[in-house]
């Protein structure tokens, strides 16, 4: 059986005595579980003092985005091995606020991909589509391309170090949920779009994150449907009760 996987994407908030705050809190809700994963990813100037709180816990450390070069003169972007050297165990590419408001792309997203790879980072890679691409029966194709595209050339073997979040873009930050039935038809969708790309054994190994207004009412009956493995959870994961109700309830 798959492990759930509860990760929380701090996105652009939490100083860095904020964010330690935050975590200090945390590590004690969550200290005794164990049949969850769990994962926060703060902004990057707190990584290393989160890195400090959490050492010697169960919580995993990730960044939020990376670049696709190891060193040079891109300013303002982070390598994979500067994430490494942060104590990140892995981190999120592909999120629906970089495609929208960087113009970042499938391609560029695959670039990410083999460049944390090369450090031996875990991957969570978002794919979802826009109101509209829905309401015109267009959600299902949209979010195959993204996969196709997003994984194209990576091997079975980097499928192992990687976890898939489907994150319906107009059930971000808006309260709204997809139900668990549309949920899980994306879910299934994708995972027979990894199949045809890698196997039947990849497609069944590898985890499928929900994202888009998680919330502790709400994470039970998405994690009875059969191809959801945990959340990606956004403005919940900002409180340390909140988020830990709902790595408790996440349980399969």
């Amino acid at each position: 059986m798959r492990k759930p996987i509860v990760v929380g994407n701090w996105k652009m908030n939490k100083t860095i005595r904020e964010a330690v705050g935050l975590v200090s809190e945390l590590k004690s809700l969550v200290v005794d579980v164990s049949d969850v994963e769990v994962g926060v990813a703060p902004p990057f100037t707190a990584l290393s003092s989160v890195r400090d709180a959490i050492g010697g816990t169960n919580i995993l450390l990730g960044g939020q985005d990376v670049f696709w070069e190891s060193g040079g003169a891109f300013t303002g972007e982070i390598s994979p091995a500067m994430l490494k050297d942060a104590g990140c165990d892995f981190v999120i590419l592909g999120h629906s606020e970089r495609r929208q408001h960087f113009r970042e792309t499938d391609a560029e997203v695959n670039k990410k991909i083999r460049a944390g790879l090369g450090e031996r980072l875990s991957l969570i890679v978002c794919v979802g589509e826009v109101l509209d691409q829905r309401d015109t029966g267009q959600a299902l194709s949209v979010v195959g391309s993204q996969i196709r595209g997003c994984l194209t050339g990576l091997s079975a073997e980097d499928m192992e170090r990687l976890v898939i979040a489907y994150e319906p873009v107009w059930a971000i930050g808006t309260g709204k949920t997809a139900t668990p039935k549309i949920a899980e038809e994306m879910h299934g969708h994708i995972r027979a779009i990894v199949a045809d790309m890698f196997g039947g054994e990849t497609a069944e190994a590898i985890r499928i994150q929900y994202g888009g207004s998680v919330t502790p009412d709400n994470i039970e009956d998405l994690m009875t449907e059969p191809d959801i493995d945990g959340a990606l959870v956004g403005g919940a994961s900002l409180k340390a009760e909140a988020f830990s109700q709902i790595v408790r309830r996440a349980k399969k």
